[in-house]
């Protein structure tokens, strides 16, 4: 199989933001607050409510492995189960989240000078994780077996 290059910088870019989400568990309640975590999730840390790490890491886990779908996806480790349903998934879910910029604006009372520069940085970098994610897995397609081939 030929290396799917979309793919494998689609697994770098999940696989950062998972080490992202440690490394802000580890840098505690401030690294919260920089990243934009939002005031309970802060507090939670400041308290040192397992919560937040809890929380934290489960995203950190879920990053780690559409990483891996993604790095399966470009022939860098075995074929995963439901490969080709995971990376359709993993690119609307990211998809989605970037395209919430949309609502956010228009919702907002204020327009787009309502709208927290956090929401404006995550927005656009997950709507790029998400068409790196959809390029990849379309043009990887006839490559990625058939869900039904996996049993």
């Amino acid at each position: 199989m030929h290396m799917n290059r979309w793919l494998l910088l689609a697994g770098i870019l999940s696989a950062c933001a998972s080490l992202l989400h440690v490394g802000v568990i580890a840098g505690g309640p401030s690294w919260y607050r920089f990243f934009g975590a939002g005031e309970p999730m802060v507090r939670m840390a400041e308290r040192g409510d397992p919560a937040a790490a809890l929380i934290t890491a489960g995203i950190a886990g879920v990053l780690a492995l559409w990483a891996a779908y993604a790095f399966s996806g470009a022939g860098l480790i075995p074929q995963l189960p439901l490969l080709r349903t995971g990376l359709i998934a993993i690119s609307a879910i990211y998809l989605a989240r970037g395209l919430l910029l949309g609502p956010a604006i228009l919702l907002n009372p204020q327009g787009a000078a309502g709208v927290t520069p956090f929401v404006w940085w995550s927005s656009l970098i997950v709507l790029a994780y998400g068409l790196v994610y959809a390029i990849g897995t379309w043009t990887a397609w006839s490559s990625l077996a058939s869900d039904r081939s996996l049993g």
